[in-house]
């Protein structure tokens, strides 16, 4: 009888890997790395998803909307099964101005990632920055459902 090895990347990598899959714009591939039952959970503009598909939709958007953003990782810190990302997003915006002009705004957004690992896959990602800072409207507006009274 043999035995196959299966080797688990350690929780850090996990995260790392799911970054650098969104900063190259690979939203599948950062989407596989959900477990089955995750949450993901994005406090600055109020969106959640349990579904791979959504979020996989969620990955893809916010690169269309936001096609030079740049993930800057500024520390990582790991307790148990939690993995604590420090980070800064870099990207420009681009909005009308006065007299059908447009203005590109810089902008920078410091924020924090919080992520469960079980089993190497990511059970539980919560994204907590400044939501009106990050001028993210654009994204939230795409996943709401817009309710006339």
């Amino acid at each position: 009888m043999s035995e196959v090895s299966v080797q688990t990347l350690s929780r850090e990598a996990v995260v790392s890997a799911v970054l650098k899959q969104l900063d190259d714009g690979e939203a599948e591939a950062a989407a596989a790395s959900f477990a089955i039952g995750f949450r993901y959970k994005d406090h600055g503009i109020g969106l959640e998803f349990s579904d791979k598909l959504r979020l996989t939709e969620y990955f893809q958007k916010t690169r269309e909307l936001y096609p030079d953003s740049k993930l800057q990782t500024d520390q990582v810190f790991v307790s148990g099964d939690h993995v604590i990302t420090q980070w800064t997003l870099h990207f420009t915006l681009t909005e009308p101005f006065f007299g059908g002009l447009k203005r590109t705004i810089p902008i920078s957004i410091a924020g924090v990632s919080v992520a469960s690992i079980k089993d190497g896959m990511i059970t539980d990602w919560a994204d907590y920055y400044d939501g009106l800072t990050s001028r993210r409207t654009a994204l939230a507006a795409h996943f709401t459902e817009w309710i006339e009274y």
